[in-house]
């Protein structure tokens, strides 16, 4: 049995193919679409044609919410690791133990509002509210999964979209004051997220891509670093490098002065360890900030070291991602516009700037309000 493709845009393309008859002898053919290359579509439509032969073809018909989406997100779904793990996380806590056993194509926009209020009066684990952010969340999981079953053709339209997610109260993010900084800092003196600490207030890097830095990208001299990676730690894949979360990731940034005191101080440090341990010199690649032998630091120990350091050294209980924060509000507090600030940040756009921090903008206002003035107080001269 053979079947056809044809091309439907610069890159996808429908599959069709017979899969028999049915019980009054009419022809049934089956149609799918595929994203990517013509290879792509050529493998598909031969694993479905494959699976059709073996009796293990799935009529989408009988494919539950639960199923669709396991499989979208164990497939190559195009989505960052552990994008795909919290995808499936939200699935397994909040989107499959009340729709995981719906049919994908009987599933209604009634049902979608109905899951909204059963998350928002009971939707933890053990009981109790969710919060509305956690309930948009596996909303836009649930979106972004039947999205692509339209795409390929599975279903004729995405319920989700008719149902808008809970409206999510804009939350003060953490910001740490001048002299929450100094405390931070003097607290952590003689541990090694202190160095870690400096150069994330210093450049407002993600914990990624801290912890992804190598000697290579820094040049202490020129007082600047790139970020050209980033760590990523998943359940499935372990510790893996990355490239930076957008686009406009990859980025030179250039370093204050005590942060380059810092970081030489860091590199004598680490030298006299390696040579005390017989490892040598470190090699250019070697990371800035890893475990004695020169490993990566794990992205969630650091997390879990940062609370446990923070509470015991009676320092401010903020998170590590605080630290970026706090950078992205110093360099606002000093009048750098959203574009630069957006591009320091590695942001995929300024809107992703404002989005988080065009309320610490306002509070500036009063600086445009001074200027215009200026301009409205002028007098020509006679």
């Amino acid at each position: 049995m053979r079947g056809h493709i044809s091309r439907r845009g610069k890159s996808s393309w429908r599959l069709k193919f017979d899969i028999g008859r049915d019980a009054n002898g009419k022809r049934q053919i089956r149609y799918v679409t595929v994203r990517g290359k013509r290879a792509d579509a050529e493998r598909e439509l031969a694993r479905l044609i494959n699976d059709l032969h073996n009796g293990v073809l799935v009529d989408p018909a009988k494919v539950t919410v639960e199923e669709y989406i396991r499989k979208w997100l164990d497939g190559p779904h195009g989505l960052a690791n552990k994008t795909a793990e919290r995808y499936l996380e939200l699935g397994e806590n909040q989107i499959f133990p009340t729709l995981g056993h719906v049919l994908l194509q009987r599933l209604r926009p009634s049902d979608v509002k109905s899951w909204h209020e059963h998350l928002l009066k009971d939707g933890r684990k053990h009981g109790g509210p969710l919060s509305a952010r956690t309930v948009g969340h596996a909303h836009r999981v649930l979106h972004r999964a039947l999205q692509v079953a339209v795409k390929t053709e599975v279903l004729a339209r995405n319920v989700a979209s008719a149902v808008p997610p809970p409206k999510v109260e804009a939350d003060e993010i953490e910001i740490l004051d001048q002299g929450e900084v100094a405390t931070l800092l003097d607290g952590l003196q003689g541990h090694w997220l202190h160095p870690i600490a400096a150069v994330d207030l210093a450049t407002g890097l993600r914990r990624g891509e801290v912890l992804g830095l190598q000697w290579d990208d820094i040049d202490l001299d020129g007082a600047s670093l790139r970020v050209e990676r980033a760590l990523e730690e998943t359940k499935r894949h372990g510790l893996q490098f990355k490239p930076p979360k957008t686009k406009h990731g990859r980025r030179t940034l250039s370093l204050p002065p005590s942060a380059v005191t810092i970081l030489r101080e860091h590199r004598v440090k680490q030298l006299e360890m390696r040579l005390a341990l017989g490892l040598g010199k470190p090699p250019g690649d070697a990371l800035v900030f890893s475990r004695f032998d020169g490993s990566p630091i794990p992205p969630r120990q650091l997390t879990k070291e940062w609370a446990e350091i923070c509470a015991s050294r009676g320092l401010p209980r903020v998170t590590f991602h605080a630290l970026r924060h706090t950078h992205a509000s110093a360099l606002i507090a000093a009048g750098l516009d959203v574009v630069m600030i957006s591009r320091r940040l590695g942001h995929a756009n300024p809107t992703v700037t404002l989005n988080i921090y065009g309320h610490l903008f306002r509070r500036n206002d009063d600086a445009a309000a001074h200027a215009i003035e200026s301009v409205l107080q002028a007098r020509p001269e006679c």
